[in-house]
């Protein structure tokens, strides 16, 4: 075998991947022991040897394939070694780019020398291999593809084409992922030229092997003819691809629970756009050199090192983890990653929650040395920025702030060094005016947060200031958002500062908890403007009513402020309400209002979507607790901004149905009223809409009719659906069939709804939710009752598990069919939901939930009340409420609430005899029977558990139930 040939660079003369990005001065920063990973030189001998004595190439390229192999093998080995062994992740993606380096050249030479010998080699048959993108910076993540240009100097020749075939056929069957591209110098140019992607691609070009001069050739017609001149189209290119990228990744926030560190806002790809507009427009590769041009300063440039570093180290955990590309940090590999990275739990935080919000806290590092970088060359290039102008920018001056079109700006960072307060009244001005702040100003401000010190946090203005912008009827999320960005939130609420970047390490909450408070503030804004009017009548309504505007703007900042702290969150927030809101200015009352706001915040939650609101203690109890109008307004406003604001899908409106009934019950006991004398002033005015809708009835008929129903479904349901459960009724009389299943879409809801007429028995409901699980129906909500006549009237809203109706003509025959076999005992639902897969991916089943069973007596007047919290899981409602009906007791009524994967279920129960359970034995005996089926619920794949719980037993039961799933903040 011949040697390389002289154009090549030696070995140890590479460039590295840290010396790129992070400078290359210090000797850590080069990769050592570079021979323990891989040695060119012996395997250069190894394959010339078997070159030399092989009886044919094929046999020759067997044998030099497998020793290629071996040394790949052992060369990711040592690398993965020393990566456990604390090595960082930077320079493990060093040494995988040195690994395959290495490998590669070693097979160019034997196809190039060995193969293909050239003597006599003319001008076109010069070639070069050139590697780009990523792999061009010298970084390779452990299972990354390789981006490699073959470079020639014209057209291709046929033994260039053949080098080029034999090199990937090599690379091929030794396991690497190759995107390669084959041009001419002046192909590379012309296409970077008319397309961004590739202009990148080349822009981290690096030579590798070959002819370095046709390299060099392309470095210099690269920067003559495609950077010269053309930065700030590149510039905008970059930002555009930038925030289209965002898009797909995470719907253009960097707070999404399961991120993608590499495409996702604030991830790697962000750090890679910030260099490559930096190396393009400036020619700077090492962010060293950033502070000599004055685009970050030293502690900024040691923020984007830290940040590279900790999203190396953590992209090859992913990879070694998962064996594959993987990019998405998913709930369980963070669970799995956070004690690799040294994460532990402390404080009552879990180390998974401690991990996650470091992460977000370095993807807001991220986001703003991207924004500070970014918003200066958009403003270097005369971008206008996305707010419109408005009459007041004829004017030089506003507020004491400079203007410089749309943007406010200060001279100098003086200003807030003498003047703190300067930092909060900018934002202030910025959102009386529609107006954006300058970058630079913006750095200023995150340079100088140290002077927001306890004497500014005191400061009767500066809180003043805070809580006009916070009260603000100009958009006070957008406001809040940005100075959450530069840090001056969290620097003056001190308290909010705990609580930016902060997990909770659960599929109920979408958003970390900063973010989701600021959502809130903004949905209940979105409020006050009617722009809710549609989804929540009632608030929109009942907002312009308080008189505690103030209070109720500062109970949503605080409601979750004391998150991730020992204790209970609405307790210890509800202290720091009251040392917090006389520092903003909050009388003693409003003071008063907020912190029993914030203590009671999921009080209204809970009743509605826990406990059984046809139960007059339930309504007492609550009416009790509220005590007056104000507080049942202020409850019920901030309770739909929590909801809303915890993500996407789970406002709905069943929650907003069961809301307003607990709303308007509790305000009827407050003005007066009595829970009684309304039921009855409302099932009589129910009834005689009836007679109405059936005047086309004989009138002994109708009140025959009238007599089947109790008073709860005489106020549960609308004049519409009393009318065609009435014919309904006296078809399924006439005919004498047993069981009568109706469908219909219920276009308001987005749901299919399911009426079943039949005889009412004990475990009734466990046979419909097993058969409805089987049929492979969610379950979104349902209203249950039993007649005078002792026939079950049951309401079920279903949909897909999906989302959307269940209404595929397909789909409903299997579901009655499935009814009917439960009902007479020929499906067995657990056996059948055994043999169905889950629907829950395997990255969730990290989640565990310890199940619990609690008893109370005193909840309700007539009823023992057991709530059971476990994993949700297949099969779980229906073995819960078959214990429940084993036991010999009754459900009247029960709720199903579930909380992303934790299941909370109350069920209203009686004996035999109509009373409580008060027997210790038996309720002893219950609970022990409910935790075996919580711990015990077999495999299989119920649905989406949308479910309600809900199971009677007797006939005649005068008590209606009424079930419901549905999700609470």
């Amino acid at each position: 075998m011949v040697s390389p040939t002289p154009a090549a660079v030696p070995e140890e003369a590479q460039p590295l991947a840290e010396a790129a990005l992070a400078g290359g001065s210090q000797p850590d920063d080069r990769l050592r022991g570079r021979r323990d990973i891989v040695n060119r030189q012996r395997l250069q001998e190894k394959i010339a040897a078997t070159w030399f004595r092989a009886s044919t190439p094929e046999r020759a390229r067997s044998e030099i394939l497998d020793i290629l192999k071996e040394a790949q093998a052992d060369g990711r080995d040592e690398i993965e070694r020393r990566f456990h062994d604390g090595a960082s992740g930077l320079m493990t993606a060093q040494a995988f780019s040195f690994l395959a380096d290495q490998i590669l050249r070693l097979v160019y030479d034997h196809v190039s020398h060995d193969l293909y010998p050239l003597h006599n080699p003319s001008t076109a048959e010069r070639l070069a291999l050139v590697a780009v993108g990523g792999y061009g910076r010298g970084e390779l993540a452990p299972y990354s593809d390789i981006d490699l240009l073959f470079l020639l100097p014209y057209k291709i020749t046929p033994r260039s084409e053949q080098v080029i075939e034999a090199v990937l056929y090599f690379l091929w069957d030794l396991g690497f992922k190759v995107g390669h591209a084959t041009r001419s110098v002046e192909d590379c140019i012309r296409l970077a030229r008319g397309d961004v992607t590739i202009a990148t691609n080349l822009l981290e070009k690096r030579f590798l092997w070959g002819d370095q001069a046709l390299f060099l050739e392309l470095r210099e017609g690269y920067r003559r003819e495609v950077q010269n001149g053309r930065s700030a189209a590149f510039v905008e290119a970059k930002l555009a691809e930038r925030d289209a990228r965002h898009q797909r990744h995470g719907e253009g926030s960097r707070y999404a629970l399961e991120p993608n560190i590499k495409e996702g806002k604030g991830g790697l790809r962000d750090l890679h756009t910030l260099f490559w507009i930096a190396k393009f427009a400036y020619g700077l590769d090492d962010i060293e050199r950033f502070i000599d041009t004055g685009v970050f300063s030293r502690p900024e440039v040691r923020k984007f090192a830290k940040a590279l570093s900790f999203f190396w180290t953590l992209r090859c955990h992913l990879h070694f983890l998962t064996g594959r590309a993987e990019e998405r940090l998913t709930f369980d590999l963070q669970h799995q990653i956070a004690p690799l990275m040294g994460y532990k739990q402390h404080a009552g935080t879990q180390a998974v929650e401690r991990f996650m919000k470091h992460y977000f806290l370095m993807a807001k590092d991220v986001g703003d040395l991207t924004r500070i970088f970014c918003a200066q060359l958009e403003a270097e290039h005369e971008r206008r920025s996305r707010f419109r102008l408005t009459p007041l920018l004829g004017q030089r001056r506003l507020s004491g702030f400079q203007l410089d079109g749309d943007r406010l700006w200060v001279k100098d960072a003086g200003l807030f060094q003498k003047n703190p307060v300067e930092m909060l009244r900018i934002f202030q001005v910025a959102q009386q005016h529609d107006l954006d702040i300058h970058p630079q100003t913006l750095r200023w401000i995150t340079r100088n947060l140290k002077y927001i010190t306890d004497s500014v946090r005191k400061d009767p203005k500066a809180n003043a200031i805070f809580l006009d912008i916070l009260t603000s009827e100009h958009d006070p999320e957008v406001t809040l958002r940005r100075m959450n960005e530069a840090g001056v939130f969290g620097r003056f609420i001190r308290d909010f500062g705990r609580i930016v970047s902060q997990m909770q390490f659960n599929m109920y909450h979408h958003y970390t908890v900063d973010e989701h408070t600021i959502f809130a503030i903004g949905i209940l804004h979105d409020i006050e403007q009617g722009r809710l009017a549609e989804e929540a009548p009632i608030v929109t309504e009942v907002v312009h009513k308080v008189l505690s505007r103030r209070a109720l703007y500062v109970a949503v900042l605080l409601h979750d402020i004391a998150k991730g702290r020992p204790g209970d969150h609405s307790e210890v927030g509800a202290e720091i309400a009251q040392r917090l809101c006389p520092r903003l200015g909050l009388s003693e009352e409003e003071t008063e209002t907020v912190s029993w706001l914030v203590l009671h915040h999921l009080n209204m939650s809970d009743t509605a979507f826990k406990r059984d609101i046809d139960d007059p203690e339930t309504i007492q109890s609550f009416a009790d607790l509220v005590q007056s109008m104000e507080r049942l307004r202020l409850l019920l406003i901030l309770t739909v901004a929590d909801i809303r604001a915890v993500g996407p899908n789970v406002w709905s409106a069943w929650k907003a149905a069961l809301l307003r009934e607990l709303y308007w019950r509790t305000e009827e006991v407050l003005s007066g009223g009595l829970i009684t004398e309304g039921r009855e002033r409302r099932v009589e005015a129910a009834q005689q809409a009836l007679r109405q809708q059936l005047s086309h009835w004989p009138t002994e008929e109708v009140e025959a009719h009238l007599e089947r129903g109790y008073a709860s479904y005489w106020l549960s349901l609308d004049a519409e659906t009393h009318a065609r459960h009435a014919e309904m009724v006296r078809e399924a009389e006439a005919a004498g069939r047993q069981l009568s299943v109706d469908t219909r879409i219920d276009d308001y809801r987005q749901v299919t709804e399911v009426t079943i007429y039949t005889p009412d028995h004990p475990g009734l409901f466990s046979r419909i939710a097993g058969a409805l699980a089987v049929a492979g129906a969610s379950v979104e909500g349902a209203r249950i009752f039993t007649l005078s006549n002792g026939m079950a009237l049951d309401i079920f809203y279903i949909e897909e598990a999906s989302g959307g109706p269940f209404d595929r003509e397909d789909r409903i025959e299997r579901l009655r069919a499935a009814i009917e076999q439960s009902l007479t005992g020929r499906l067995k639902p657990l056996q059948e939901l055994k043999k169905q897969r889950s629907s829950l991916p395997s990255r969730l089943e990290v989640f565990k939930v310890p199940p619990r069973v609690l008893i109370d007596n005193k909840a309700s007047r007539n009823h023992t009340v057991v709530e059971v919290n476990a994993r949700d899981r297949a099969g779980l409602l229906h073995r819960v409420t078959d214990v429940i009906t084993r036991q010999n007791l009754i459900i009247d009524s029960a709720k199903v609430t579930t909380y992303g994967e934790r299941a909370v279920d109350s069920f209203y129960l009686h004996d035999a005899l109509g009373s409580k359970v008060e027997d210790d034995a038996r309720l002893r005996r219950l609970r022990h029977r409910l935790l075996e089926a919580l711990e015990a619920t077999p495999g299989g794949a119920e649905p989406a558990r949308k479910t309600p719980a809900r199971q009677r037993g007797g006939q005649g039961r005068k008590t209606a139930a009424k079930a419901a799933r549905q999700t609470t903040a």
